[in-house]
């Protein structure tokens, strides 16, 4: 199993839809909008470092209405 984190910046109200979007994908088991330098952050359980990266890279990144992202993986979870 690997772990990590993305946070991420949306377009301004995006906030609820794009939780809304991430609770839809699998690999996410967590999401939260929050104050600060990022709007949301998202906790993602995948089987493997490749699954993770496909799922940051063609799921979330991908989603409409994210402005950017940034990735924090894990390490001896």
């Amino acid at each position: 199993m690997h772990k990590g984190f993305v946070l991420l910046n949306c377009d301004l109200g995006a906030e609820e839809f794009i939780v809304e979007e991430l609770r839809k994908i699998s690999q996410v088991s967590q999401a939260y909008i929050t104050f600060g330098a990022y709007d949301i952050i998202a906790e993602i359980n995948a089987d493997s470092q490749e699954h993770f990266d496909e799922t940051v890279s063609l799921k979330i990144r991908r989603l409409a209405r994210v402005v950017s992202t940034m990735t924090l993986n894990v390490i001896n979870s």
